[in-house]
């Protein structure tokens, strides 16, 4: 039986070493027997909205919207955005995670933000995590990842360098304790 792990955290357990995924929190956008995709959320990029707007021809409306940061989502796609937002607003190229939250990846939503008409709250991507069938799950046995429920809060107004820690904390969990020697009793 499969563990659905949608609209949960992945948070990186101390002895992942993986460059991609050493000290991450990935949000899982969808999980099924064929896979799952997931957003990092803590790797600000030197990158600013404006700046991907610019190169996309479109003008923002609101300064404000021009600064926003730019996350590194993942090593698939690197070159593709993706917007987590809330509210679940259809955009075309939506993917309805939960009642409160999606990911798109269409130029409406980009256009929407851009004229100050756009969700609520919105994380802006390059890139994906990608797991091919039961690869995350053997990740998951290995103990990789801790994962736990996505919190809101954490993924739109924790300061990026916190998210780590913040999301692991919101499970009651430490992570300064865990060695990071993987080890089987």
């Amino acid at each position: 039986m499969l563990l659905d792990l949608t609209n949960q955290f992945l948070i990186a357990m101390p002895s992942l070493d993986d460059p991609n995924f050493a000290r991450t929190v990935t949000y899982v956008c969808a999980h099924n027997e064929g896979g799952a995709m997931g957003i990092v959320i803590n790797r600000p990029l030197k990158l600013e909205l404006g700046e991907v707007l610019s190169q996309m021809q479109i003008e923002p409306a609101n300064p404000a919207v021009s600064s926003q940061i730019v996350y590194q989502g993942g090593p698939v796609h690197r070159d593709r955005g993706f917007i987590i937002h809330r509210p679940a607003l259809d955009f075309g190229s939506t993917i309805k995670v939960s009642d409160d939250i999606a990911i798109s990846t269409s130029r409406e939503i980009l256009n929407a933000i851009s004229r100050g008409e756009g969700p609520a709250d919105t994380l802006v991507a390059l890139g994906y995590a990608g797991w091919g069938a039961g690869q995350l799950e053997q990740e998951m046995q290995q103990n990789a990842w801790l994962s736990g429920p996505a919190c809101l809060d954490v993924i739109f107004h924790s300061p990026a360098g916190q998210r780590w820690e913040q999301a692991a904390a919101r499970m009651g969990v430490d992570l300064g304790l865990l060695s990071p020697d993987v080890g089987h009793a």
